[in-house]
């Protein structure tokens, strides 16, 4: 089964606040924007699809692929609204998961909280059985004290259930008939396998993924179920992908199994949008800057790659601190997240300082400003009251925004308890979650050591134009690009993504005892996996290969990606690989240590199909007529801390080769670019918004 490149495509991005959606028909692209509808996101989902095909004129049965991504999972893990959950473990070994790293990620606080884990203690259970670290039976597995726990399934109406056993990632076959033990007596219990989801080493962070897994997914098996049969009554046909973590897309079949790989989708369908646009512009180094309703989104992308993990927290408790939140070990793209969205909630604490976030309006109630029910003040009611948000064309029309309720929530929670008169409110408002993004970008770039000041920013989302301008001033960054579509970029980024598929495992290889055929026999079957997952949503033709070793030097307590020569290996290739390891050691360390020698603990193998593509626009001449401004608004200006009137200018109008002064608002259905007052702004031949800094010129 292939994708046609001249079929439309849809893409969907289930946000927080808002559902997105971008439908391409060759060059031609159609977008809409609806508010999510939490308590069934389908309802959402089918009305931007409804939305967008009815605006573009096509019949459900033309479309030729879907691609989704949604925070659903996320949602359940930080709300705590997954299945009532129980974890089998070895024996002994039932507290990993609260046990954790043993370690307190804030030295100084006396009275820090712990994530709760995901499954309480009494729902813990352990079985007999022992594997060794090569997966080696040790002690068999005792089924008697498998079928001991089947009533306790039914007692305590367990929904999932969680397998994570000692050094399964090195053998599955005891957590494989375990699954099956349970399964003869319930068979349509959901069941997680440690060894299928995160068949890697260290077994805090297997078993937190195990549980993370089985928690969404009765959930997200609904959900998704749910919204492909109702797709399918409407007469969509097509394949059906999910966007995942990494950057890549899967089958329905697959995301259903392994929902846990979906957490952090609508972020990487951001950044590999921005990739897109970096290598199209030029832009080595680059700050994709995701700002939607409920989060923001930053993340570092060097020659045009987005920086990658496979480690990453969820529902952190504490400040944002890593080790507060629950780790979940699957492929990622690396970026930083915070609550600082449009619907970030802004209040004054007991000490009378401003705070904005993480708390979130979401879209019910809404900020006040909705009119749907929401009192306090948020970032999206401080932006209306600053004026930079055009009532009438916000969200393309679909919401009415209430201009006084947005005054008068911002004046009585942030203006009187401050002793803010007039604007200084909104203002203070912006203010703080600004810095807090740009604060957030500063220690990014830090921890990964890289400068922040060097780059291009490239700013979508909703929300991210209305505050690209003042976060480039603060993080002192000349050239800001407000791409097309901007308003709904993940979903646009959707569209961009390769239909592709990571396997990993844990096998432990010293190099100077490396074995070719074992190598080579362990990557065979990994490529195995991972080619049928591709094939199933996008056929067997132009498949690539792509392989990495995770490696460290003998006893050290991280690793480090190493790419794989390609093809069969032989012997003489560990020499290769010694080589590339020393290489990426010293790009990240500056040196070597000489007389160690480095071993191997995981292997990932991924798979990739030719990324479907409509033709870009062609490329514009410049020389275009000034534009005319479409009227004008009083807006705070941040740099000159007063009221200035901006120019209005509709995005439409503006051709390639234009070229604003700021101070400007440029408009569009989904989002408003700001230009200050130390930014210009032109447009380039793609027909980006290319914002410069006065200061730079």
């Amino acid at each position: 089964m292939t994708v046609s490149s001249s079929a439309p495509r849809l893409a969907v991005d289930v946000g927080g606040t808002f559902t997105d959606v971008a439908l391409e028909i060759g060059p031609r692209r159609v977008t809409a924007k609806v508010l999510t509808t939490p308590q069934a996101p389908e309802e959402g989902v089918l009305a931007g699809v409804d939305k967008a095909v009815a605006e573009a004129g096509i019949a459900p049965e033309s479309v030729g692929l879907i691609i989704h991504g949604t925070t659903l999972a996320t949602n359940a893990l930080i709300e705590r609204k997954g299945a009532k959950t129980a974890l089998i473990t070895s024996s002994g070994h039932r507290d990993s998961v609260e046990m954790a790293q043993e370690n307190r990620f804030e030295q100084y606080d006396i009275a820090i909280d712990r994530p709760a884990p995901l499954v309480p203690r009494y729902l813990r259970w352990s079985v007999t059985e022992r594997l060794n670290y090569r997966g080696e039976v040790l002690v068999p597995l005792d089924e008697d004290s498998v079928r001991a726990l089947i009533p306790a399934i039914a007692e305590q109406k367990i929904e999932a259930v969680a397998i994570g056993l000692l050094h399964a990632y090195a053998n599955g076959d005891h957590e494989r008939r375990v699954a099956a033990i349970l399964a003869e007596a319930y068979p349509n219990l959901a069941i997680t396998l440690s060894s299928e989801v995160c068949p890697e080493i260290r077994e805090y962070e297997r078993q937190s993924t195990a549980c993370a897994n089985a928690y969404v997914q009765p959930k997200m098996a609904r959900y998704l179920t749910e919204l492909g049969a109702r797709m399918r009554d409407r007469g969509y046909r097509c394949p059906f992908l999910l966007m995942t973590s990494g950057g890549g897309l899967t089958t329905l079949e697959t995301a259903i199994r392994f929902p846990i790989r979906l957490v952090e989708s609508g972020p990487a369908g951001g950044a590999i949008l921005a990739t897109e646009i970096a290598k199209e512009c030029g832009l080595k180094d680059v700050l994709s800057y995701d700002m939607g309703g409920t989060t923001a989104k930053i993340c570092l992308i060097d020659d045009f790659a987005p920086l990658s993990t496979r480690t990453f927290e969820v529902a952190r408790v504490y400040r944002n601190l890593k080790g507060s939140g629950l780790p979940v070990r699957i492929p990622a793209i690396e970026m930083v997240e915070i609550g600082a969205g449009g619907g970030s909630i802004a209040h004054v604490d007991a000490m009378g300082r401003l705070l904005v976030g993480p708390e979130s309006a979401s879209s019910e109630p809404g900020p006040a400003c909705y009119g749907r029910g929401g009192t306090r003040p948020t970032v999206t009611d401080g932006d209306v009251v600053l004026g930079k948000i055009d009532p009438a064309r916000f969200a393309g029309g679909e919401v009415a925004l209430d201009v006084d309720a947005a005054a008068g929530a911002v004046a009585a929670e942030v203006g009187a308890p401050m002793q803010l008169e007039g604007r200084l409110g909104a203002f203070a408002i912006a203010e703080i979650v600004d810095e807090n993004m740009a604060n957030a970008a500063r220690v990014h770039a830090i921890e990964w050591g890289k400068d922040i000041t060097a780059r291009s920013m490239i700013a979508f989302g909703g929300a991210a134009p209305l505050h690209a301008a003042r976060l480039a001033e603060k993080l002192d960054i000349a050239t800001v690009v407000v791409p097309t579509g901007a308003g709904v970029g993940s979903a646009i980024g959707f569209l961009r993504a390769p239909i592709s598929y990571e396997v990993v495992r844990s096998r432990y290889l010293r190099l100077s005892e490396f074995d070719a055929d074992a190598v080579n026999a362990l990557l065979a079957e990994m490529g195995r996996e991972a080619t049928g997952i591709v094939v199933a949503g996008a056929g067997s033709e132009g498949l690539t290969e792509s392989r990495v070793a995770f490696m460290r030097y003998v006893g050290q307590g991280h690793e480090i990606s190493v790419p794989l020569p390609a093809g069969s290996l032989t012997a003489a290739d560990a020499d290769r690989i010694r080589a590339a390891f020393e290489a990426e050691y010293t790009a990240l360390y500056g040196r070597t240590i000489p007389g160690q020698e480095p071993e191997i603990l995981s292997w990932t193998l991924t798979v990739s199909a030719p990324t479907v593509h409509a033709e870009p626009p062609a490329a514009a001449g410049t020389g275009a007529p000034a534009p005319k401004p479409i009227g004008s608004r009083s807006v705070f200006d941040p740099a000159r801390r007063e009221d200035v009137d901006y120019a209005i200018y509709a995005r439409d109008d503006l051709v390639p080769g234009a070229a604003i002064a700021g101070p400007a608002l440029i408009v569009e259905d989904q989002t408003t670019t700001v230009v200050t007052s130390t930014f210009d702004v032109a447009v380039n031949p793609l027909g980006y918004l290319m914002l410069t800094s006065k200061r730079a010129a």
